[in-house]
């Protein structure tokens, strides 16, 4: 029988005991969620400012995906893909349409995508440009972060994610983030089947590149007949005030190659609020010159394209769609933003704050070694609101799309009441 928890301290000691110690959480313990709110064990109430990493853009429990997985989940969840289902097709048909593409190859988690992505570029590049076996190299980012298996972590700087793990996947190389210059001398080599990277470096501390970087690094590589991969795990779903971080500053609803600032990857890798939280689903979607390469056998997942998962990312996409989501995280990131820097320019303890929509950042101004950013999110979540620093400085802010004007005033009324205590 399960233990019954009863209080935070009960939790955090299990956890201690009998988990491995991969992660440093804050000290709290959550029991419930409902839109922007989390409540605890004991049954106080935080503002999420995390939202899973941007798993649950829609919010806590939304209630129409909770419907649809219900549901589905009371009619068939799971029967591989020795089988056809009647749930899959319909998705891949939603899918491919919402976002623009002809195909999508449906996985679970965001590593797995990322992954997936990675072994169609390389077959991509052997069976359709002509790169010799076993020698295609793949451009990344420095100071990219796609997730944390073997393969990844063979690119990452993060020597804390490498250290005791090699040996490494070779066939990729790293160039500065934001650097078109980098790319274009990169692309030399012959051997480049594929430039993958994120719209935003959330994981970096939510670095924003130039306005114009996404646009000149996909035509770089169309020039060189190599694939651009976007990696909107975190970015995508409306996060950061477009459908797609890709799609730069479009006010559509969706995908929309008419403006000027859509950016159309080769390869989109989607993940997290692809299901608003109730459910691992991640997807590869590409075009079919790209997508044709793969066949039977070779790459697949026992519970990627489920008919449980494929029912919950419909619900969740629709949410996004039908509550105008996307213009909600515009227009409350711009508001979120001016208060912030309000903040910056009052407090000696803020340096800067930077972010798109509703993924944005705050930098502390204190070494990336110092304690400072842990103390103040302690501080935040002892005021009822819960965020979570990256890299030593910085504190990452990204509360469900789903939040009012209103409550997201009230947050910022408590993050000054947090900074301003730690000004010294």
């Amino acid at each position: 029988m399960m233990e019954t928890i009863n209080s935070s301290e009960q939790a955090i000691v299990l956890e201690d005991k009998y988990g491995a110690h991969n992660y440093h959480p804050l000290p709290v313990v959550l029991k419930r969620g409902e839109g922007v709110f989390l409540w605890d064990v004991e049954g106080k109430r935080y503002y999420d400012f995390l939202s899973a990493y941007s798993a649950v853009n829609q919010g806590h429990c939304h209630p129409r995906i909770l419907q649809a997985l219900v549901e589905q989940a009371g009619t068939l969840t799971l029967t591989s893909r020795a089988f056809y289902n009647d749930v899959l097709g319909p998705f891949e048909k939603y899918i491919t349409e919402y976002f623009g593409f002809d195909k999508v190859l449906p996985m679970n988690t965001g590593a797995e995508g990322v992954e997936t992505a990675l072994k169609i570029a390389r077959k991509w590049g052997y069976e359709k440009k002509g790169v010799e076996a076993h020698e295609a190299v793949i451009i990344v980012a420095e100071n990219n972060f796609h997730g944390r298996t073997t393969t990844v972590i063979s690119f990452s700087n993060d020597e804390n994610a490498r250290k005791n793990f090699g040996p490494f996947t070779p066939g990729f190389v790293k160039i500065p983030y934001d650097d078109i210059a980098a790319l274009e001398s990169a692309l030399e080599d012959k051997n480049i089947v594929a430039f993958l990277v994120e719209p935003i470096q959330g994981e970096a501390g939510v670095y924003t590149p130039a306005q114009d970087y996404l646009r000149k690094a996909a035509d770089a590589c169309k020039a060189k007949n190599v694939l651009f991969i976007a990696d909107e795990i975190q970015t995508g779903i409306a996060r950061t005030g477009s459908l797609l971080a890709v799609c730069g500053n479009c006010t559509c609803e969706g995908h929309c190659e008419k403006q000027e600032t859509y950016t159309q990857p080769d390869m989109l890798i989607l993940g997290k609020a692809i299901s608003g939280g109730f459910y691992p689903v991640s997807a590869v979607l590409a075009d079919n010159h790209i997508m044709e390469v793969i066949k039977p056998g070779q790459h697949g997942s026992t519970f990627g394209g489920n008919p449980l998962g494929a029912k919950v990312a419909i619900a969740a996409l629709e949410v996004v769609k039908d509550e105008k989501l996307a213009q909600n995280a515009r227009k409350l990131g711009k508001i979120f933003r001016e208060r912030m820097q309000i903040l910056v320019d009052k407090y000696k303890i803020l340096n800067l704050v930077r972010g798109k929509g509703l993924l944005n950042a705050v930098v502390v101004n204190d070494s990336e070694d110092s304690s400072t950013a842990w103390d103040m999110c302690v501080a935040l979540k002892d005021n009822g609101l819960l965020a979570k620093p990256t890299h030593g400085n910085i504190i990452r802010f990204a509360p469900p799309l789903v939040m009012t004007e209103e409550q997201l005033h009230e947050c910022c009324d408590i993050i000054e009441k947090v900074v301003k205590a730690f000004e010294k």
